[in-house]
This record gives C-alpha cells, structure tokens and sequence, in this order.
C-alpha cells in the first residue's frame, strides 16, 4: 500500500503544486489521478519514486518512508512507465526491456531471457526483439516501455500518461492490454491522466485533484460519476457523467426478444410477409450477418443473396447497458444484437427493452 500523509509540494518561487495531500492506494488495485493541468497530478506521482521530494508530510510504501530509502534502490524496485516510452535509442529493444535486471547484476541470458517473456506477455512479435526504438511505431514502444516497467517484477507500478501520445484507436487497445496484464499480475499501480475517459476505464479508485494540488474527491468510477462531491468535480466529469454512468449498469438485466431471428438459409418467401420492421440474419456458426428489413426484400430467393445492413452486438453477461445502447445505435433498426461469449446470437434487446432499463436507472438515480 502507498500512503500520502498530508503530502505537501512547495517551490522555493512560493508555488504550491500539491498541497496536503492525503489518500490510500491500495495494494493490486489501479488508483488513478486525474485532473486539469496544473493539479500536481505528476508531483505526486514523482514523489513516490523520490523523483522529487515533497516539502511536508509523508508517502510511505508498505508503512516505510520513502525519504528513508536510497532513491537509486527505491527505482528500482519501481516500475515507471511514461509517455513517449522513454527508451534508450541506441539500445536494442530487448536490451531495453532487460535495463532494470541488468542494474540488478542479472547475467545477460536470464535478463534477455526475461525481457522475452515480457515482450510476448505485452502483445509484441519476438521478432521485434533485435530492432531499435526508431524502428517501431509509437504503439509499439509504449508496450515496450510497460514491459521494460515490469522487467524484475517490482510490485509498484508508476504510470504517467503513458498513452497520451498514440492514436485513439492504439490507445483504446493499450488500454486493454494494461486491464488484462493487471487481471493476471495484481501490481499496485498509479496512473496519471487528464482524460476522464481513460480514469473511470482504468480505475479501481480515482482520485480527482483540483489546480492547486489539492484533493477533490477520492473514490470507486461508479460512486464519483454517481455522486460528484462538488460543482467542481461534477464539470470536471462533463454534462455526459449520466451516459458513463451506464459503464457500470450490467447489461445481462436487459429483455430479449427471440423471436427477431431468422437462418441465411431461409427462403425469402417464407420472411417477407412478416410484420416486423426489421430482422436479424443468422449464419450457419449462429454469428449475426446483418439486418434486413421484410418489406424490402425481393420477391424470390434466400437471404443469402439479400445485403445485410449494419449491426452492433453486445455480450450478455459481460457487457454493460452502455455496450448495449451503443450496439443500438450503431444498427439502422435501433436494436442490439445480444450474443454469447462465442459470438452467437442469443437474442435482441429492442428499443422498447433498453428504454425500460434506462428507465430502472433513472428511477434507481432518484431514489
């Protein structure tokens, strides 16, 4: 556990950039901080590794200040992660993974041979392993930088906006690989981020600081988007906090229709006559195809032959309301696909479905 007691950053200049900050991150969870520029989001983290020191109060690592630690042995046993990668550019890839075992005097074999393992765990081809930084992609050096932060396993993990410079669409898949890679190794990890977004995605806990360095509010993504502290945290969440919410509303309380099913192998004599505006076309796996609407198929022929419009699925039992009405609104009949974990179809949450369960959790919001 790391612990901020009455944490105080001050600059000879009279700046105060965290003031009296104190808070718990617990032990395997993910605490995030997060908050406008200027909020001393960084300061604190640096000060946990003694990148800077604070002026006043404590942060204590597993009940130990960390001013009583000699910094180069308290890096160590830190893994630092942030953003631009931060590799060493005339250092092979998997020399950059292995730095931190070579610090600790591991032979050459069992460092190369852990930053290997690494490199697969973070989603890397091995080939890349003799390359330099120059010749990987943005996304690619920050997996590279995460598995270089877990190279001789520390326990703490320092994150600070480490995926802030890639592309949104690499972004959101180094988001999920930081999620599984935690399900399997349980760190104690902080993360520093401006984006919201990316704080209640990530968070077990997440701490929102004020310009000033001050602490805001300190709680789980559900509780802060629920039950903002102040007028202060609730603009600092956005006037669409409502529609994150739903992030955290299971999506496995929905009803499904079976009946809005129909086999690719039908024939569409036997689909046009329907009374339903819209249905959706199963494959032979049980995978949805697409949506078709009766009333425009052709007079003759199997579904086979007929283009499927667009759809968006959601898993049952796994995804949650949002991933529902997302699913939605990306299908022209403005119903959600609703499929196994295996991707077959297992029924449809029609818009009639999802208005009652926004309706439970405006009613729920009220109460």
């Amino acid at each position: 556990m790391i612990t901020f007691d009455g944490v105080t950053k001050r600059y000879p200049d009279g700046t105060v950039a965290v003031d009296d900050l104190s808070l718990e991150v617990p032990t395997g969870e993910i605490t995030v901080f997060v908050g406008p520029s200027g909020c001393g989001k960084t300061t604190s983290l640096r000060m946990i590794n003694r990148m800077i020191d604070p002026s006043g109060g404590r942060i204590l690592l597993d009940g130990v200040d960390v001013t009583t630690i000699d910094p180069p042995t308290l890096r160590r046993g830190i893994g630092y992660v942030i953003q631009q990668a931060g590799l060493f550019p005339h250092r092979k890839i998997v020399d950059n993974v292995a730095t931190v075992p070579y610090l600790l005097g591991w032979d050459k074999k069992k460092a190369r041979a852990r930053a290997m393992e690494l490199l697969e765990r973070v989603g890397l081809d091995l080939r890349l392993a003799e390359r330099y930084p120059f010749q990987l992609s943005g996304g690619q050096q920050q997996r590279v930088g995460v598995a270089r932060a877990l190279a001789a396993d520390p326990p703490v993990l320092l994150m600070d906006e480490p995926f802030s410079a890639v592309d949104p669409i690499v972004r959101a898949s180094l988001q999920e690989e930081l999620l599984r890679l935690q399900a399997e190794l349980n760190k104690t990890i902080v993360f520093v981020t401006h984006d919201i977004d990316e704080a209640i995605k990530l968070g077990d806990r997440v701490a929102v600081l004020r310009v000033g360095g001050r602490l805001a509010q300190l709680a789980d993504p559900a509780t802060l988007l629920a039950e903002p502290a102040d007028d202060f945290v609730r603009e600092f969440l956005g006037r669409d906090r409502g529609i994150r919410r739903l992030s955290f509303v299971p999506g496995d309380g929905l009803r499904l229709r079976g009946d809005l099913t129909v086999p690719v192998s039908a024939e569409v004599s036997s689909v046009r006559g329907t009374a339903e505006a819209w249905l959706v076309v199963v494959g032979d796996d049980g995978g949805p195809l697409g949506w078709i609407a009766p009333k425009d198929l052709p007079d003759s022929g199997t579904l086979a032959e007929v283009p499927a419009a667009p759809y968006g699925t959601f898993v049952r039992g796994r995804d949650s309301l949002r991933s529902a009405l997302d699913a939605a609104l990306l299908s022209p009949s403005g119903n959600a696909v609703a499929v196994d974990g295996s991707g077959r179809v297992v029924g449809v949450a029609t818009r009639e479905a999802l208005d009652e369960a926004l309706a439970r959790v405006a009613d729920g919001a009220r109460g």
